[in-house]
C-alpha cells in the first residue's frame, strides 16, 4: 500500500515536471510568446533545470533540445523508480527496455498536451474568442490545425477542424498505446 502511494505520488510529481519541460519545448516550436501567464508559469518552474542543461544540450534548429530532453530524462527517472519499486521484481528490465518506454510516455505526453490546447483554443473561439488567453492558445494551435483547414474548408461559418485533428490524435495515441503495451510490464 505504502509502495503504491509512493509510486502514485512521484508519478504526479514526474508527469507535471515532464509536462512542463514538454510545454516549454513545444512554446518555442511553435513561436508563442511567453509573455502570458502560461508561459511565464512555464518558464518559472522550469528554468531552474533548463538553463543548466542548455549549457551541456544545445538547440537545433532554433528548438530547445535541452527541454526535450529534460522531459524525456524525468519520465525514465519515474519508471526507473516504478520498475525498482514494483513488487514483482522486473529484474528482466534494462536500460534499453526503460528509454524506450520513457520515449513513449513523453509522445503520450506530446498527444495529451496537443489535444488540450486544441480543445481550449476550440472551446475559445466558441465561447469567448477575446479571452486575454485565446491568442496564445489560438497561436499553439494553428501549426496542428493547418493542414487539417487546408484540406476541409468552414462549413456554413463552422471550422470543423478541431474535430478531425482530435480525431487524427486519438487514432495517434492508440498507436503509442500499442507501443506501450508492446513494452510489457511497464507498471502503471
Amino acid at each position: 500500500m505504502l509502495t503504491r502511494i509512493v509510486l502514485f505520488l512521484a508519478q504526479v510529481a514526474c508527469d507535471f515536471l515532464a509536462a512542463l519541460f514538454l510545454a516549454r519545448f513545444i512554446l518555442q516550436w511553435a513561436r508563442v510568446s511567453f509573455r502570458n501567464p502560461v508561459g511565464q508559469f512555464v518558464i518559472a518552474v522550469t528554468d531552474w533545470a533548463v538553463l543548466p542543461a542548455r549549457k551541456l544540450v544545445p538547440g537545433l534548429f532554433g528548438l530547445d533540445l535541452a527541454s526535450l530532453l529534460l522531459a524525456w530524462l524525468t519520465q525514465l527517472a519515474f519508471l526507473a523508480l516504478a520498475y525498482s519499486l514494483s513488487p514483482l521484481g522486473h529484474a528482466g528490465a534494462g536500460l534499453g527496455l526503460l528509454m524506450g518506454s520513457s520515449l513513449v510516455e513523453v509522445a503520450r505526453m506530446a498527444i495529451h498536451l496537443a489535444m488540450l490546447v486544441v480543445l481550449v483554443a476550440a472551446l475559445l473561439s466558441w465561447i469567448n474568442p477575446f479571452a486575454p488567453l485565446a491568442p496564445f492558445f489560438n497561436q499553439l494551435a494553428r501549426p496542428l490545425l493547418a493542414p487539417f483547414q487546408r484540406v476541409i474548408p468552414p462549413l456554413g461559418g463552422i471550422d470543423l477542424s478541431p474535430l478531425l485533428l482530435l480525431l487524427a490524435l486519438q487514432v495517434l495515441l492508440m498507436v503509442v498505446d500499442s507501443l506501450r503495451g508492446m513494452a510489457f510490464g511497464i507498471p502503471m
